[in-house]
Order: structure tokens, then sequence, then C-alpha cells
């Protein structure tokens, strides 16, 4: 089970760039959740996903030698919810449908990856802690600085100087 979660339902073993169909199946997680329950089920389920994931990173990292093996994107899964947070927000705040906002989901996925393979700051910091913690605080505070980056774009957007 935990190499399952770890793998995010096997989508990790999809080649190439398996950390990237990781992010991709993190949109649509997050696109259906909303679409369920709203803003509180998708927060909820990041709530809950970060402690899993990291249970089921730590337990799949015992029985292999790897550090941070590829195929683990349970990390990414996570990473990119946080970065989708203000398109949720933003959409449950405003009473629109999540993809109304398709600008701040398509920021929110291209800013996740730029600082997730770039690892800049905080994100390189994460990396370099031991076991699970390396595998899952660096795709969450990469996800951090994208949905920082997310709501920025939003702002220059909105005071018009994004046209």
């Amino acid at each position: 089970m935990s190499r399952l979660i770890a793998s995010g339902l096997g989508v990790g073993f999809l080649r190439p760039a398996p950390g990237t169909w990781g992010s991709a199946l993190a949109v649509l997680l997050a696109w259906a959740l909303l679409g369920i329950g709203g803003v509180w089920l998708f927060v909820a389920a990041l709530a809950l996903l970060v402690p899993v994931g990291w249970f089921a990173v730590a337990d799949t990292l015992r029985l292999t030698a790897e550090a941070d093996p590829p195929w683990i994107v349970v990390d990414e899964v996570a990473g990119q919810w946080v970065a989708l947070l203000p398109a949720a927000l933003g959409s449950a705040l405003m009473g629109v449908e999540p993809l109304r906002l398709w600008p701040a989901w398509v920021a929110g996925f291209v800013l996740f990856r730029l600082f997730d393979i770039w690892k800049p700051w905080i994100v390189g910091r994460g990396e370099r802690q031991p076991g699970a913690g390396g595998v899952m605080l660096d795709d969450l505070a990469a996800g951090l600085l994208a949905a920082l980056g997310v709501v920025a774009l939003a702002a220059l957007a909105h005071l018009g100087l994004m046209r």
C-alpha cells in the first residue's frame, strides 16, 4: 500500500519525467475534489495527504537503497496541491467554477514544476533533509513558492499590469 501511495497510484512509473506526470495527476485530482466537495474537501485532502504521503515515503524508503527514487511522486502531488491553493480558494471566494480561474491553474502548474526542478532557496534546503523529510519538504516548499507566485501574478493581472 505504501508503494502504491508513494508512486501516486502508479503514475510515478510513467516515463519520461515522472514528477511532471505526478503533478498532472495532482491537477486532475484537485479538479475532481473541488467538483465533488468544494474547497473544504480539497483542503482536507491536502491536510490528510501530507502525513499519509510522509508515512508512505518513509515506509517505501526503508525498502530501497535510493534516497529519493524518481517514481515516488506523492510529494509532487502534495506540493502541486499547495501551488493550486490560491486558485481553489479564489474560486470559492468568488463563487465561480474553479476552472474559470484557469490562468491560476496553469501558473500554479508551471511555477511548481519550475521551482521543483530548479530548487531555489528553501526548496534546496528541504531536499537536503534526510529520509522522508527530504523527499516531501522540497516539494512542499516548491508548492509554497509557486502559490506565492500565483498570488503575485493574480495581483498584477487584477491591477491591469499584465495586458
